[in-house]
Order: structure tokens, then sequence, then C-alpha cells
């Protein structure tokens, strides 16, 4: 018989399932570069967990295990309707990102808008070098200037210690080494990583929505603990996560606990879009090989779970979770939904067996178009994780997305005039 442990210890909060013995946290020993707690050093493969399903022993560095040293490449030359416009990360980015900030690969990206003029991007597994070595943070994240010609690429400020408005969060002691947002427990079959998958500001306060990690288990195949919204009051320099909106990935109910619902295992990915008098946010479980579901929310109510409703279909909506149907059939992967003007329609970009997708819907709900794609394999292999830039509304589509080999984000634009 299982028993099901909820473990809170401050802004750190793991959804465990055990059957009968309590798990402890691995301890959070801070590096020279990283007062947060753990990173990874120069150490390549990390081993196995051998026959425990545990694996207290073993420490994990993250999704990209080649330690942060594999070349980046020369921006691609895409044809069509779609071009990259620079690196936004890495050496060859116009950014110098490795040497300003100590990100010399990263992935996600997860752009939005923060209301007062910035565009704030979230980072997946993150390398660069500190203190004369290569470490590893589970995530961090970079301030853009917003400045409205994405043609000319996105720019990042400088760090400065303590500014909200610069470009990272750093410390004195490293000024060129941008802070974690928040750390994961970092022990293989525990809690291996925290990955930003959508943010969303509301009245000058940030929200951030994230995906605890337990273990990867193949490519485009992971499982996670749970999904929650992390908050920033002061503009992304510090985080908090806010238990009550943590989702267990238990398909299961517990009555009385809000965390632990039937159908929170269908939001563990997800990709805020306001519309209206609502915050919609899209979801798919842990992977990219299921399919994508709807639930919406007040502004007001965003960090209580009791007030989302789900999208089941036919225009209705209800409040349980395991209510949810799909609104789009899958395999989905990490995704974005904006309003575009010029379409006069909502967009959703995503990713399928390498080529970078577009849906079209007249409503948030649906009914989505079928798939057009706006960058192939043939084009450029590799890549992930498109996100819509929040300034992108008219002709041009202008988004992020991640490529594997060179373990970076590029800028990209689409002429939607030429897709077909």
């Amino acid at each position: 018989m299982f028993r099901w442990r909820l473990l809170v210890a401050g802004a750190t909060a793991v959804v465990l399932a055990t059957t009968g013995t309590a798990l402890a946290s691995a301890p959070a020993h801070a590096s020279v570069c990283n007062p947060l707690g753990p990173t990874g050093g120069d150490v390549g493969s990390t081993g196995s967990s051998g026959s425990t399903d545990i694996g207290l022993g073993s420490a994990d560095y993250g999704s990209y295990r080649a330690d942060g040293k594999k070349p980046q490449m020369p921006l691609p030359k895409l044809h069509g309707a779609s071009t990259a416009i620079q690196w936004v990360t890495g050496p060859r980015s116009p950014n110098r990102t490795d040497q300003r900030f100590s990100i010399t690969s990263t992935d996600v990206g997860v752009p939005w808008d923060n209301g007062s003029g910035q565009v704030l991007m979230a980072f997946g597994d993150t390398w660069g070098r500190c203190a004369g070595q290569m470490v590893w943070r589970h995530n961090t994240m970079l301030r853009s200037d917003g400045k409205p010609d994405l043609d000319k690429g996105m720019t990042f400020p400088d760090a400065i210690p303590g500014s909200i408005r610069s470009g990272a969060a750093v410390t004195p002691q490293h000024p060129t080494f941008a802070l974690p947002l928040f750390n994961a427990i970092g022990v293989r079959n525990v809690e291996v990583g925290r990955i930003p998958t959508s943010g969303i500001a509301i009245n000058g306060v940030q929200y951030l929505s994230y995906m605890s990690i337990h273990r990867w288990t193949g490519p485009g195949r992971w499982m996670t603990n749970y999904s929650a919204i992390a908050v920033s009051r002061d503009n992304g320099q510090t985080w908090t996560t806010v238990n009550d909106t943590i989702r267990a990935n238990f398909d299961v109910t517990l009555p009385g606990v809000r965390q632990v619902q039937q159908g929170h295992s269908r939001f563990q990915m997800g990709a805020f879009l306001r519309s209206g008098d609502y915050i919609y946010q899209y979801g798919t479980p842990n992977g990219r090989r299921s399919s994508a579901y709807l639930s919406r929310v007040r502004p007001a109510d965003i960090l209580n779970l009791n007030r989302y409703e789900y999208y089941r279909g036919g225009g209705a909506w209800s409040p349980r979770p395991a209510d949810a149907t799909p609104i789009i059939g899958q395999p989905v992967s990490e995704m974005s939904v904006a309003y575009n003007n010029f379409l006069g329609r909502f967009v959703m970009l995503t990713e399928r067996t390498g080529n970078i997708m577009m849906r079209t819907s007249p409503s948030p709900e649906g009914p989505w178009s079928a798939e057009k794609v706006l960058i192939s394999p043939n084009q450029t292999r590799g890549l992930y994780a498109p996100y819509i830039h929040p300034h992108s509304s008219g002709r041009f589509l202008y988004f992020v997305t991640s490529r594997w080999d060179d373990y970076n984000v590029m800028l990209v634009r689409t002429d939607l005039s030429k897709v077909r």
C-alpha cells in the first residue's frame, strides 16, 4: 500500500511517492559561485544509481551531459518563410553571454513581458565558467531591454549586483555569473532539475511555471515529480515557490489535498496566455509524446488551484482537473500560445520530430487547425522548445528556439504571409 508524502521545506517543495519509507532531502551545499545551493562541477558522466530506486548517493547534473563544452556552430541559414536572426545565447551570440553572464550553453529561454518595459527569459540547464571551472546551474534568467526592433536581435544590459533592472541577478563576488532562479535537490531518482515552462506578469508581479524533474528516461521522455508556480516581486531577482500551486504527478485524488488531484498529471508542462477576463494555462503531461489540455483562471486567482476551470470540450468547463479533455491529440511538446493580429487568430507553436510546427485557432479553446511546418529538419536538425516573443503580433512571427547540438537558444523570424 502506497503512502503519499508531501515534503515541504521553505521554498523547496518535493512531491514523492514512497512505499512506507521516508525520503530525506539531499543537503544543499553552496559553492563559491552559487550561494543558493548545489552546482555541478566539470564532471562529465554522473554514473548510475545502482540497484537502489532512490540513488541518494548519486548526484545528477542536468539533461545536457556534455559538461558545456560542445562548440557552438554558426547560426543556421534557413530558407522558405523562416530566417534565423541571431544566437541569443552562447559564445557566438552578439550578447557574448559566455563572458558577460557565464552562460556558455543553455536551452529553453521562455520569454515574457514583465509589464514595465523588459522581456524576461528563463532558461533550463545552464553551463558556464566560474572561478576557473565549468559549473552547471539548474536554471537561470536574463532580462532583455525589450526593444521593439527584433530584426536587430535581443540584447541584455550588463549585470549589476543588487540591481533588479540589470541583465541578470549576480553577486558582488561574481558579477558576471548569472545566478539560478531556484535549485533542485540535484539527486538522481529524487529530483534532478527544475525547468521553466512559461512566465507571465500580473500587476507587476512575475509568475513562472516550472516542472520538477524526477528523472530523464530517454530522448523526448522524462518523468516529473510535480509542476508548480514560483513568484517574484522584485523583477525576477528572487523567487519563491507557492506550495499551494503544486500539481503532483500522481493519477489519484486525495480528498482535501488540492496538490494531489486526478488530472494534475495533464498539466506538468504549461503555457500561459492572457485573453479577455482569463489567464489560460495550456498543459501537457511530462515528455513530448502526449496530448494538450487547457485550464483557465481569473488573474487574481492564479495561485489558487481551487479556482481553476478545466476545458472538457463543447464549450463546457469543469472545476475538476480529471474532466480536462484533449484540445490537441498527441504528440505535443513544449508549447507557446499568443494572439496574432496579422492572422486574426491565436497561434500555437510546438515541435514534433524535429519540425517546428504552427497551429491556429479562432479562440483559446479551439478548434485548432492542422499543423503547418515553419522549420523542418532538412533546414537544421535538433530544434525544440519554440517560444513566441511577447512583442510579436504582426506579419512577422518572432520566436526563440533551442538547438540540441549547440545547446543554445536562437531568435527566428517567420513571414506568416508565406506559410502555407
